[in-house]
């Protein structure tokens, strides 16, 4: 017996540093993500409306941006699928179901950016600050709030917070399913924080602040023990935030008020979008 454990402990030993690795090279690509947003978004941030620049340049921030926001809170899942696959599709593995993942962040920050710019073509200044602009702004965050709320978001949560019956349900070999499975679990993500993301855009999504802000918030949810206590909470920061806008933006710590600077006839959408 004690040989069976002599040889089994060095192999148990192994397989958790390299899973603990695998969190820490997470960690470490979300540390890079973060600085790589701070270098690229600084001086950007108008507030609601701020100009998205050309296509590729969005995506090619917005998927640096989810790397950065959603990487923490994914490395668990990441290591529990790398503790399933047992190696049967290779090292790689792992990284390629994040790959997957952030895939679909980017195919939902393509689909935001087409709204962002059909609102911006079919409405114009009629959705200004000073015009309807601001009811939208707080209307978004008291949306927000409510999607909170609704089973929809119940479900997709479930899946971030428990990912194992998803793993156990959704299994796909080889490294194109490490992707399918990575896409899918990013579909849920996606579900489940969407209006969140809406709040991002509608508070400023080129302000780092604002996203360190909800990305703790999506922390805060994924990770805490008391699952009600966090989606009642969110509920409640989002539901206060939308009102503030509402009658009293300017008492919104940290939050820009478009047209607020020396171009007090500035339009939530009249920037061109141009990089």
């Amino acid at each position: 017996m004690s040989d069976v454990t002599t040889v089994i402990s060095p192999r148990l030993g192994v397989a958790v540093r390299a899973r603990l690795g695998l969190v820490a090279l997470l960690f470490a690509l979300a540390a890079v993500a973060w600085w790589s947003t701070a270098d690229r978004m600084a001086g950007m941030d108008e507030g609601p409306g701020t100009d998205l620049g050309a296509l590729g340049w969005f995506v090619g921030v917005w998927v640096v941006m989810m790397a950065a926001m959603m990487l923490p809170s994914v490395a668990p899942t990441v290591a529990l699928y790398d503790r399933l696959q047992r190696r049967r599709a290779g090292a790689a593995a792992p990284l390629v179901f994040t790959a997957g993942y952030l895939l679909t962040w980017g195919a939902a920050g393509v689909l935001a950016y087409a709204a962002f710019a059909a609102a911006r073509a079919l409405a114009g200044d009629a959705l200004s600050w000073r015009s309807a602009g601001h009811a939208l702004v707080g209307a978004t965050l008291i949306v927000a709030a409510g999607y909170e709320l609704t089973p929809l978001k119940d479900v997709c949560l479930s899946k971030c917070r428990s990912p194992l019956g998803f793993l156990m349900s959704s299994w796909r070999s080889g490294l194109s399913g490490a992707l399918n499975m990575g896409a899918r679990h990013g579909g849920w993500c996606v579900g489940c924080c969407w209006a969140l993301m809406a709040s991002l855009f509608a508070l400023g999504v080129m302000s780092l602040v604002w996203m360190a802000f909800v990305a703790g918030l999506i922390a805060l949810e994924k990770t805490l023990r008391w699952r009600r206590m966090a989606t009642w909470t969110t509920t409640g920061v989002l539901l206060v935030l939308g009102v503030l806008v509402l009658v009293a933006p300017d008492a919104v710590p940290l939050f820009t008020v478009p047209g607020s600077g020396a171009d007090m006839g500035g339009s939530m959408w009249s920037a061109p979008m141009m990089r």
